[in-house]
This record gives structure tokens, sequence and C-alpha cells, in this order.
């Protein structure tokens, strides 16, 4: 599905009034720190479960089997490098498409997998799996001068839920500044959307929030305010949607800088039919803009189910929107003081309806 531009879009708060720096969420509740930390992120993604999880999703895997294959002449004879590698899919890929060098990076324990899988499919001529983390590896260097190799093509599936979350993207860009070259160079994916719209969902929010207001009779209405601070990923019915779609962020990864990781962006939706809004949804579209023919790997519920699904934000009331009213406001994203691989998400919307209106900021933590 196509979405549409945005246009004429209020300007955005700043980033800072709807995520004050070292600020709890606590507009809707307070969070609990995550138990999330660096060693278990390289932890999770050393178990071969999450890796069967991607590779089964096959529009994952095949949009980059396509990009990869479909453009040989972009891959042959030319030095690839593969940004969190995991088993090396991507990797082969790359060989199979004719890459002279692919230097597989990935921290976790996979690797040692990778190097089998490499090896069993007799493409340890052309793929050198390199343990460690992005930013402290080192590449082969060159026996004659001592520097290490520029590389052509920079492929990854950095993409978190919500787009951002794991920060994976923050080593893309710091192997683009060192590796990539600055006049040719390609990235696979090259760009980013990120889109909102409201949803209806009365039903689930009654069973998973509102059950807390009567416990067998006790008030427990505290978790309720701690529960509406934590995102659901999840897949949305597109019978929910209520309103149109807006993008709200635009990614360009040759320009992109590792500051603007942490953003505010302005957004506004209209209803599309007299509903309810419930939550707002955000789900994103990676873009291979370096292909012959261009290609689009969507997220969103209009699209074909990925293992990202789409990330349902729910508010602190429902709103009754008419055909044609309007939702404006701003969505934020800084990563967590305390784990940078954690995300602070902040919404400040404002509505003026025929039945209501209504202005809040509201605040939640992905980790």
């Amino acid at each position: 599905m196509e979405y549409p531009e945005a246009d004429s879009q209020p300007q955005p708060e700043p980033l800072d009034v709807v995520l004050p720096r070292g600020a709890p969420p606590d507009v809707v509740g307070p969070v609990v720190n995550g138990l999330s930390s660096s060693d278990y992120y390289f932890a999770s993604y050393s178990h071969f479960g999450i890796h069967e999880e991607m590779i089964k999703d096959k529009t994952r895997t095949k949009t980059y089997m396509r990009a990869i294959l479909d453009n040989r002449h972009v891959f042959d004879g030319k030095v690839v490098l593969d940004v969190g590698a995991g088993t090396g899919i991507l990797s082969l890929f790359a060989a199979r498409a004719g890459a002279a060098k692919v230097y597989a990076i990935e921290c976790a324990d996979i690797a040692r997998q990778a190097r089998e899988i490499v090896k069993a499919n007799h493409f340890d001529h052309v793929v050198e799996v390199i343990t460690g983390q992005i930013e402290e590896v080192q590449l082969p260097r060159d026996p004659q001068t001592g520097a290490e190799p520029l590389v052509d093509i920079i492929v990854s599936e950095w993409m978190g839920y919500f787009l951002f979350y794991e920060s994976m993207l923050q080593s893309v860009l710091f192997a683009r500044d060192r590796w990539l070259k600055p006049r040719d160079g390609h990235l696979f994916p090259d760009g980013a959307t990120l889109y909102i719209c409201g949803i209806e969902d009365a039903s689930f929010r009654s069973e998973k929030f509102d059950f807390w207001e009567n416990v067998y009779g006790f008030d427990f209405s505290c978790v309720k305010r701690l529960a509406l601070t934590e995102p659901l990923v999840d897949y949305v019915d597109v019978d929910q949607i209520v309103t149109d779609t807006c993008p709200v962020l635009r990614l360009d990864l040759h320009r992109l800088q590792p500051q603007d990781l942490d953003w505010s962006a302005p957004f506004h939706i209209t209803a599309e039919r007299d509903d309810f809004v419930h939550a707002f949804v955000v789900f994103f579209d990676v873009h291979f803009g370096g292909c012959h023919r261009p290609l689009t790997l969507s997220t969103g519920p209009y699209a074909s189910p990925t293992h990202w699904k789409q990330t349902v934000l729910y508010l602190d009331r429902a709103l009754p929107l008419r055909t044609g009213e309007r939702i404006e406001g701003t969505l934020a994203c800084r990563r967590n003081a305390q784990n940078p691989r954690d995300l602070d998400i902040g919404i400040s919307y404002r509505f003026r309806g025929s039945q209501m209106s209504a202005k809040k900021i509201l605040r939640y933590q992905m980790h």
C-alpha cells in the first residue's frame, strides 16, 4: 500500500518538552527500569531460536535476497561488510551474488555457527566471520600499507521494533563512517520511513488495562498506569484502523548522523469513519534505493506480516472522532540514558472534536 505524503504538518514540540532528559514517563505512570542490558542483548542473539524466527520471516528474508541477488551487477567483484551478521545469511547472499570479499561482523556467540555455515556452503574463501562489536573490531589490514580496507557495500538488518529499538542503527552509521567508500559506496537498505495511525481497540484495552481497576473487589489501578507505559508489539487488524496513515519520519542512511537518533517529529491523522481511537500504531518501511529496481520492505498492517509486527501506544483515554476530525501532535524518541538499547518514547497530542477536546503528553518505555 502507498501511504500519503505528509502535508502542512504543524511544527513539532521540542524533544526536551515531550521527553525531558532524565525524567521518567510519569504522566501515565512510573516506569520500572528494565532488566535488559547490552550483555542480555548479545546473549539473546547467541541462541539459534531468534535467528530461526528472523530467517522464517519470509517477507524480511526474501526482500533482502531479492535486493542482493537481483542486483548482481552491484555486488559482482565488490567488497561487502555485513554489520550484525547473525548466522551469515546476508553474507551468503552477497557471496552468491559474486562479491569478491565479505566481512561478516557479529558479536554474539552465534558467530561460531556462522563460520560453520559459511564453510559448509563452500564460501569460506569469500566470507570471513569476525567476532566482536562493530565499534571495536578491525578489518584485516593491507600487509604493505597497513591500512584497513574500504568496502563498496554495507548490508545489515538493523531494524528493531519501532524501527529504533536495540539501537543497532548507530553501529551501521559507525561502520559507514569508518569503512564505506565515500563516493560510490552503497547501503542495503539505505532509507526508512516511520508511520503512525489511530485504531479502535476497546475490547483489548478493557481486557488488558481496565481489568486492574477492580481485581476481586480491590483497586489495582496503579498497575494499570504502569501497564500503559509499555508499548505493545502485536499485529493490528486493518479493520481496527480508524484514521489515515501519516509519515512521521524519513531517514536517509547516507546522510543520517548519530545525534539524529534522538528526535521529535510532528504528525496529524484524520478520522476516516465515526469511531473511537484508543491507541496510536507505529510501523515502518525500509527502502533499498541502490537497486536497479528499488525495493521496499513494509511492516505495516496492510502488508504481509513480519516478525516486527506493529508497535501500539495506548492512550490515557478513548477519543471519539467523527469522520474528518483530526488529531495533531508530536512523536518523540530518545535512547534511554541507563541502557541505550532501550527507548524512551513520548507523544504529545491535541484533539478538538465535536464531542470532546483533549490535550496530553504521554510517555512510554520500550525495554
